[in-house]
């Protein structure tokens, strides 16, 4: 087949190019500039133009835009779409009932409450992993393993002490939202009812695993949210005043909260090596070594730690995060919050371990950490799964058989 590729600044986009290769089509690249934009007369112009000198049998994107939609529903061609971001507006917009589409979420759950409401061009499809390409990506020697040290400028860099098999004890890969997008902090004239609501709601769910009430309980202050931080639900889409504070306000405080206790939690007990945006964010015994870029750093973080931590977004229902496969995918142990589709495609303990508390999490930290044969076999059978089963060669198989 041949395939006319969306291709934006995203995540995968070399992996899933290299499946479609691998599994025998053609893949043609239409670059996407504007990928929030809904309507754009230039780029449904340049993208029909590209159709029709291409003739592709497909049209393949990650995350789901209503503007490429239209533009193939005009042309008569199936337009697959892999969502990968958790909250994604887009897939409420209203072309996504388009009979050309075919959306694909990571999220059971988010997945049965569209088909549920009948729209059934949105289907389950768990993330992947390339694990042909991990497998090439070699961990430093034994001999070069260490643990970092500060520079004069207090910033943790490259290893200096050689002798120990693994640089990380335990590490993180991920944001702590307190970057500019943090947008619940914005809301500084709440009255004190609305406050107290807010903590008392933040701090239930914080408590709960595996199930997100936020949205359903946003309604006695929903007024008071408009006014102190104006959102409006799209012209072309079915999303609510709720969906919006709950998945891009709320759930976003509760994640950076969330993630800000278990760490420090962690550190008074253990070195932590941390891989985030922000590279200011200081804690004893925490070591901030900035990003890591995805392809070619962040997979030896997984291999060379011998606890890899997920905390997953609040507003991912029951979702296996991409992260999580990558770290699965390359070999590196993961230890991870409850979410409900782990269980559809991996067994506990046997291929990743997750934890139901902070006191839970801590006691599996120690355990794992003075248990090195039981966590190595683990992380050997969670890549192996991968391998097996969730690979980006799979999902290719998966997307077009349904075409």
């Amino acid at each position: 087949m041949k395939i006319l590729f969306i291709e934006w600044a995203s995540f995968g986009n070399a992996d899933i190019k290299d499946a479609f290769t691998k599994e025998g089509h053609q893949v043609i690249c239409f670059p996407f500039s504007n990928k929030d934009a809904r309507r754009d007369v230039e780029i449904e112009s340049a993208l029909t133009q590209k159709i029709r000198e291409a003739v592709p049998d497909a049209v393949f994107s990650f995350n789901y835009f209503p503007l490429v939609s239209n533009v193939c529903k005009r042309e008569d061609l199936p337009y697959i779409s892999w969502i990968y971001d958790s909250p994604y507006v887009m897939l409420y917009s209203y072309t996504a009932i388009n009979p050309c589409n075919t959306i694909y979420v990571f999220d059971r759950a988010l997945c049965r409450e569209f088909n549920e409401a009948g729209i059934q061009t949105v289907r389950y499809l768990p993330m992947a992993a390339n694990t042909e390409r991990l497998d090439k990506i070699a961990p430093l020697p034994a001999a070069s393993a260490s643990v970092s040290v500060p520079d004069a400028s207090g910033v943790y860099g490259a290893p200096q002490v050689p002798g120990c098999p693994y640089l990380y004890d335990v590490s993180f890969v991920g944001s702590l939202y307190t970057e500019s997008h943090n947008f619940f902090d914005r809301m500084g004239n709440l009255s004190a009812y609305a406050k107290g609501y807010l903590e008392g709601l933040m701090h239930a769910q914080m408590n709960v695993q595996g199930c997100n009430f936020i949205q359903e309980s946003l309604s006695p202050i929903m007024e008071e949210l408009y006014q102190a931080l104006p959102m409006d639900p799209n012209p072309d889409g079915v999303e609510t005043k709720e969906y919006l504070y709950a998945q891009y306000v709320i759930n976003r405080k509760i994640t950076g909260l969330e993630r800000l206790r278990l760490l420090t939690a962690v550190t008074q007990r253990q070195t932590l090596d941390l891989f985030t945006l922000d590279p200011s964010f200081r804690l004893p015994n925490l070591h901030n070594h900035g990003t890591a870029d995805y392809y070619s750093e962040m997979p030896l973080v997984f291999k060379k730690s011998r606890i890899n931590l997920n905390i997953s977004l609040r507003s991912i229902k029951s979702g296996i995060p991409l992260r999580a496969f990558d770290i699965m995918g390359s070999g590196g142990f993961l230890l991870s919050n409850y979410q409900e589709d782990f269980l559809e495609n991996f067994t506990p303990e046997v291929d990743f371990v997750y934890y139901e508390s902070e006191k839970d999490l801590l006691l599996k930290i120690d355990y794992y950490l003075t248990h090195e044969a039981e966590r190595a076999a683990i992380a050997k059978n969670g890549h192996d799964k991968v391998a097996a089963a969730h690979t980006y060669r799979d999902r290719v198989r998966e997307m077009l058989a349904h075409l």
